[in-house]
């Protein structure tokens, strides 16, 4: 640290001295213009007396030439007797602005490096970064401690007949704890509570149950309730399970976006933008998923260094925003423009409600609702939807994969 600002003193002081020392010199070593005149005239001079010596030139005119480059010579000579040695300085000015130029130099650059700069910190080239990353990825909290660092928060409103069935549900899967059906169905409802913490535990208890048969899906599933639980944060545990999924099943897009959410969390917006670009540019447009990537890809893009990212046309609602929705979302921080996309969900819902949809427009609204945390409403949708596409198979089962992403079907 000593030798580092030692270094920038004497580089400073250097450069200060000899800017100051041209100002206090304040002469021109050129000398003035009518000296260098009179060595072209002389030259001039030479050059008349060779053409008289080769002939090229007659006496007469030679002796006009001489006269006049001779006048010259004695004009410029008379000039540079007068002349007082070269213009110079005022010394009080020169001083003035000398010790202005030491003080921006050296007070400012010293300032300016206290503001941007990062005092008593070494240089952070690339794969120091990329080391501090992995680093923070090795050791950051696991899944309990993240849990218990949680504030106390107001959980979602329930009727309270389901709030009872819930509480039959875990007594009875405790008495049953080999019962798989018991703990699906426990799952799913503690995540409607909000019990995000108990809906994954009673999820590890599938995964125990099914073994070997246990599906990516499964597993995601895991993943998701374990990041809710600890407030958005993916924990080594969370890790575990979203590489379990994308083992079985490398185009997992609940796997994916929580990839590059904890890539994201540990240091590497590079790569958790590479990640969501193509999760994005490979996903339809029903995909839960895609809501969520959606409204944090433009802030990930600017951190990995990308200021002219463009949302490909997956990220845009089935319905389409309109203009002014786009130039609006352009304009808002990551939390508004996810407040924005439920808004939307909400005008959605309504025009399906009130005119009816695509099947896909269905699905897409059932998963996003279940990427919101709101699966009471998703299981209404669904219902509603069942008895939409009645007789309808195939759109039924468009609007099936929606509800199973949303985790309320099989």
């Amino acid at each position: 640290m000593i030798l580092f600002w030692s270094l920038c003193a004497g580089l400073a002081l250097a450069m200060t001295g000899l800017l100051v020392l041209t100002l206090l010199r304040g002469r021109r070593d050129t000398g003035p213009v009518q000296a260098f005149d009179m060595q072209v005239y002389r030259d001039q001079l030479r050059e008349v007396e060779r053409d008289l010596a080769r002939g090229t030139i007659g006496e007469e005119d030679g002796e006009r030439l001489r006269a006049e480059v001779s006048r010259r010579l004695l004009a410029a000579d008379s000039e540079v007797r007068g002349d007082t040695g070269g213009a110079t300085q005022p010394q009080g000015v020169a001083l003035m602005a000398a010790l202005l130029i030491a003080g921006v130099l050296v007070g400012g650059g010293g300032w300016l490096y206290t503001r941007l700069g990062a005092p008593g910190y070494g240089d952070l080239g690339l794969q120091a970064r990329i080391a501090a990353a992995a680093d923070a990825r090795q050791n950051r909290p696991r899944q309990q401690e993240a849990e218990a660092q949680l504030p106390e928060t107001t959980q979602p409103e329930a009727p309270q007949e389901y709030v009872d069935l819930v509480l039959r549900l875990r007594e009875a899967v405790a008495e049953r704890p080999d019962d798989l059906q018991g703990h699906v169905l426990l799952a799913r409802s503690e995540a409607a509570l909000g019990h995000f913490a108990r809906a994954y535990k009673a999820q590890q208890q599938i995964l125990r149950l099914k073994g070997d048969s246990a599906s990516a899906k499964d597993y995601a599933d895991l993943a998701d309730m374990m990041v809710l639980a600890a407030g958005g944060y993916v924990s080594p545990e969370a890790e575990a399970a979203l590489d379990a999924a994308m083992a079985r099943d490398p185009d997992n897009g609940v796997a994916r976006y929580y990839g590059g959410l904890m890539l994201a969390q540990t240091g590497r917006p590079d790569e958790a933008f590479r990640l969501w670009d193509n999760l994005l540019r490979e996903s339809r447009p029903e995909d839960p998923w895609v809501a969520p990537v959606s409204g944090q890809i433009e802030d990930m893009a600017l951190r990995a260094g990308i200021t002219d990212y463009r949302l490909p046309e997956t990220a845009l609602p089935l319905a389409g925003p309109s203009q002014d929705d786009i130039t609006a979302a352009a304009e808002l921080t990551p939390e508004q423009r996810i407040e924005m996309i439920r808004s939307m969900v909400v005008r959605l819902s309504d025009r399906l409600a009130t005119e009816g949809g695509t099947p896909q427009e269905w699905a897409r609204l059932i998963g996003a609702y279940g990427v919101l945390d709101n699966q009471a409403q998703a299981i209404a949708i669904w219902d509603n939807a069942k008895e939409v596409f009645a007789g309808k198979e195939d759109a039924l089962e468009i609007v099936r994969e929606g509800a199973r992403n949303a985790g309320i079907a099989q």
